[in-house]
C-alpha cells in the first residue's frame, strides 16, 4: 500500500495546520484495544446523531460549508445550467396490467416524479400519485411501487426524507381513494407481491423503529408475511420466519398463477439460498431449491418451471431451467451456458421468452431466447450503451425497454417478443448538444498488471494539454457495473472545456464475478489501486494533470474516494465523497452495515481487522500531510450508511492537512440517494462543481 505523502514541512516537529475558521471540535483520548493493536478514535463522540452536541455541531460545519459554497464565482451560473437540465419532461418504463398502463413521469416545473395512469394505449393519462403534493416542504417521498394484476390496486412505499425507511399504502386505481390498509416496517420491502386475484400481497416487514431493536440488527429479524386487504396489519400471517442473522437480507416473490412462492435468504453480495412453496399442496411447506451454496442464484418463474441464473461453476453466470418437482440439484438443466467474453446481467421473462441482458467490452446487449435457452434473435439497438431489462407480462407479445448511451438520453421503446420490432414510445429531450462530446474507452495498467477500462467525455475540439479539469468518477463494489448512460450532469463540466470520466474498477460486474470478487474483503485493496492506475493514466495522456483532477464517488464510491485521498494524494486536487463510508472498524455497528460483512469482513475478525486497518480513510489521516480540497456530501436522514462517517472524517481532516479546505455539506431531508427534489439535486451539483473548480491552479 502506497505511504502517504510527506508533512508539508519534514523539518518541523509540529506542523502548521492552517487557521480556517472551522467549527470548533471536541477531541477525545479515546483508544480501544483490536486484536492486541490500539487504536486511536478521538472522534467517536460525533457517532451519536441522537445527540444534541453532535446536532449541533453539524448545523454549525453545514452553515460554514454554506456561507463560503454561496460566495463561489461559478455557483449562481452552474446552478442556472442545471435547473435547465434537470427540469425536463421524463417518461420511464409502462407497466400493463389488465388494460390499463402505469408509468412515471417528471413534468416541467415539478419538482419529483409522480405515478400516471392511463386506461388502453390511446387513453388519456391521470395523475395516480404525485408525492409533489404530500408536503409542503417535499420532505415526503415516494418508494417502489406495486400494481396488482388486475390493474385495480396499486401498493407503495411511503418515505419521509427519502430514507430506506417506509410504510406500504395502497390505492384503489378507479377512484383514485386510499385504502385504510397502511403497513409499517416496509424499509426491505422492496415490491409488494400481489397474489392473482388481487385480494391481498405478500411482503417483507421488519420491526419498526422504536421498538427497542438495535438498527444495526434489523435486517436479520425480516420475515415474510401476508396481507390480506381490508384486514389490520396485526392479523397479517407469518409466511417465513426471520432469519436472526444481520447479515442476511431475506426477500420474497410469487408466480404469476400464485401457485408458486419463492423466499431468498441473501448472504451480502456473494450467494444466496431459495427456497419454495407449492401453494396448492394441502399443507404448503418451505422446501431448499438451492442452500449452503458459496453462490448467486436468481430465479424467475414461469410456465410451471423456475429458471435460476448462476455463477455457480460459471464467474460470468449461466441459466438453468427447473422442474419443481424435480428440485435436487442434479436434475437442473442448462440451457443458456456461460459465454467466456458475455457476462449475463439481468433476465426477464416476457411473451413466453427468455430476455437476456448481456455485457460485454463494458455495453449492454439483449438477446431473446427461447424457453429451452435456444436464441430467438438479438435486439437491434441503434448504438452502443446501455440497455434494461424487458418490462412485460409473461404471457403477452407487448413489451418495453429502456435504452441509453454517453450519446443518447433515456429512451423507452416498446417490442413485440414474437417479432422482435422495435419502436420508439418516448425520449427523454435535454437541452444539450451531445454531438460535440466525444468518447473514448481507454485501458490503464492497475499495480498488479490487471488492465483497467475506462471511459473519457471531452469537447472534440480540446487540446490534450494537461489543462483541462478533470473529474474522475467510480463506484467499484457490490457488483454493480458501470456502462454508458446518458451523464445529464456531466454537461456543465464538459462545456467548461472538462473532461468527464468513468471507471471501470475491479469490485464491480463489468466482467462477471471474479471481477467483483477480485476487488472485495481481502482484496479491496485492488480497488484503489485501480483508481489510482486510470488517474495516472489520465495524467500521462495529458487528458488532466494532478493539480487540475477532481474526484467523485457515493457510498462504496465515497469509500473510495477516502481511501484515495488518503493513499494518494498526490493525485488529485478536489476530492468529492458522497455519503461515504470512512471508519471501517465500526461501519457495522450502524444502518445497514452488517449487510456488508460479506462484501468487506469485519473488524470482530483479526484477519478482516488487519485488511480493513490497513485501508480505512478514517484511520490513515496523518497529521501535517497536504490532503487534497476535500467536500464531504453528507444527509441527515441517511438510514443505510450512518453520516458518523462523513462527521469523523471531517473532524479528523479539519485538524490533521495542511493542504486545501475540508467542508461538511449536510443535505436536509435526504436519505442515501439525497432528497428527491430536483432543486435539491441542481443545489448539491452547482455546490460540487463550483467547489471543485474554485480550488484548481489556474
Amino acid at each position: 500500500m502506497p505511504a502517504p505523502s510527506a508533512p508539508t514541512s519534514a523539518a518541523s516537529a509540529t506542523p502548521v495546520i492552517p487557521d480556517r475558521g472551522y467549527p470548533k471540535t471536541r477531541r477525545d483520548d479515546v483508544v480501544e484495544v483490536l486484536h492486541g493493536v490500539s487504536v486511536a478514535d478521538p472522534y467517536r463522540w460525533l457517532e451519536d446523531g441522537a445527540s444534541e452536541e453532535v446536532r449541533a455541531w453539524a448545523r454549525a460545519e453545514d452553515a460554514y460549508t454554506r456561507e463560503r459554497l454561496a460566495k463561489l464565482p461559478e455557483r449562481a451560473a452552474l446552478a442556472k445550467r442545471f435547473r435547465e437540465l434537470f427540469d425536463v419532461e421524463r417518461i420511464g418504463t409502462p407497466t400493463r396490467r389488465g388494460t390499463r398502463y402505469f408509468f412515471s413521469k417528471k413534468e416541467v416545473g415539478k419538482e419529483k416524479d409522480a405515478v400516471f395512469v392511463q386506461d388502453g394505449k390511446t387513453g388519456t393519462p391521470r395523475v395516480l400519485l404525485d408525492p409533489n403534493t404530500w408536503s409542503a416542504d417535499g420532505s415526503i417521498s415516494l418508494g417502489y411501487t406495486s400494481v396488482s394484476y388486475d390493474g385495480r390496486r396499486v401498493a407503495y412505499q411511503v418515505k419521509k426524507n427519502n430514507s430506506d425507511e417506509a410504510t406500504l399504502e395502497i390505492i384503489d386505481v378507479a377512484s383514485g381513494k386510499k385504502l385504510p390498509d397502511s403497513i409499517d416496517g416496509a424499509k426491505y420491502t422492496g415490491r409488494a407481491q400481489w397474489n392473482p386475484n388481487g385480494t391481498g400481497f405478500w411482503y417483507v416487514k421488519v420491526p419498526p423503529v422504536g421498538t427497542g431493536v438495535s438498527v444495526a440488527d434489523r435486517p436479520g429479524l425480516a420475515e415474510i408475511r401476508f396481507h390480506r386487504l381490508g384486514e389490520a396489519q396485526e392479523r397479517d400471517a407469518l409466511v417465513r420466519e426471520a432469519t436472526r442473522d444481520a447479515k442476511t437480507f431475506q426477500g420474497v416473490g410469487a408466480s404469476r398463477d400464485g401457485r408458486y412462492l419463492l423466499a431468498s435468504v441473501q448472504h451480502g453480495w456473494v450467494s444466496s439460498d431459495i427456497y419454495f412453496q407449492d401453494l396448492r399442496e394441502k399443507t404448503p411447506s418451505w422446501k431448499p431449491l438451492i442452500a449452503g451454496q458459496p453462490h448467486n442464484y436468481i430465479v424467475e418463474m414461469h410456465a410451471g418451471r423456475f429458471f435460476v441464473v448462476t455463477d455457480e461453476g460459471a464467474p460470468n453466470y449461466r441459466v438453468f431451467s427447473v422442474d419443481p418437482k424435480k428440485p435436487e440439484r442434479a436434475a437442473w438443466v442448462e440451457i443458456v451456458p456461460e459465454r467466456k467474453d458475455t457476462t449475463i446481467d439481468e433476465l426477464a421473462i416476457a411473451g413466453n421468452r427468455l430476455a437476456i441482458v448481456t455485457i460485454k467490452d463494458v455495453v449492454k446487449r439483449l438477446e431473446v431466447r427461447e424457453l429451452d435457452g435456444k436464441l430467438a434473435y438479438d435486439v437491434a439497438l441503434p448504438e452502443p450503451g446501455s440497455v434494461s431489462a424487458i418490462y412485460g407480462n409473461e404471457d403477452e407479445d407487448e413489451a418495453y425497454f429502456r435504452l441509453e448511451s454517453f450519446a443518447r438520453a433515456p429512451e423507452v421503446h416498446e417490442i413485440s417478443m414474437r417479432s422482435g420490432k422495435t419502436k420508439l414510445r418516448t425520449r427523454t429531450h435535454v437541452p444539450a448538444d451531445p454531438s460535440r462530446i466525444t468518447t473514448e474507452q481507454r485501458f490503464a495498467t492497475s499495480k498488479d498488471g490487471t488492465r483497467v477500462p475506462y471511459f473519457v467525455l471531452r469537447d472534440r475540439d480540446r487540446a490534450l494539454d494537461g489543462s483541462a479539469p478533470g473529474m474522475l468518477y467510480a463506484y467499484g463494489g457490490f457488483s454493480i457495473a458501470l456502462t454508458p448512460s446518458f451523464l445529464t450532469g456531466a454537461f456543465p463540466w464538459l462545456e467548461r472545456g472538462g473532461v468527464f470520466v468513468i471507471a471501470n474498477l475491479r469490485g464491480g460486474s463489468e466482467y462477471g464475478e471474479a471481477w467483483h470478487q477480485a476487488g472485495m474483503r481481502n482484496k479491496k485493496q485492488n480497488v484503489f489501486d485501480d483508481f489510482a492506475a486510470v488517474a495516472e493514466d489520465l495524467i500521462e495522456a495529458r487528458y488532466t494533470s494532478a493539480d487540475r483532477l477532481a474526484i467523485r464517488g457515493d457510498s462504496n464510491g465515497g469509500l473510495l474516494v477516502g481511501a484515495a485521498v488518503t493513499q494518494r494524494p498526490d493525485l488529485f486536487r478536489v476530492a468529492l465523497c458522497g455519503v461515504p463510508l470512512l471508519d471501517m472498524l465500526r461501519y457495522q455497528l450502524y444502518g445497514s452495515g452488517k449487510t456488508w460483512i460479506e462484501e468487506y469482513g469485519s473488524a470482530d475478525s483479526a484477519e478482516d481487522f488487519a485488511t480493513l486497518l490497513a485501508y480505512s480513510p478514517y484511520h490513515r489521516v496523518r497529521v501535517g500531510v497536504a490532503y487534497p480540497s476535500v467536500m464531504l456530501l453528507s444527509a441527515d436522514s441517511d438510514d443505510r450508511v450512518d453520516p458518523m462517517h462523513a462527521r469523523k472524517f471531517a473532524a479528523v481532516l479539519q485538524a490533521s492537512s495542511t493542504g486545501g479546505p475540508v467542508l461538511l455539506r449536510v443535505q436536509a431531508n435526504a436519505g442515501h440517494g439525497g432528497a428527491d427534489k430536483i432543486q435539491s439535486l441542481v443545489d448539491e451539483r452547482a455546490d460540487s462543481y463550483a467547489f471543485a473548480l474554485s480550488q484548481m491552479a489556474r
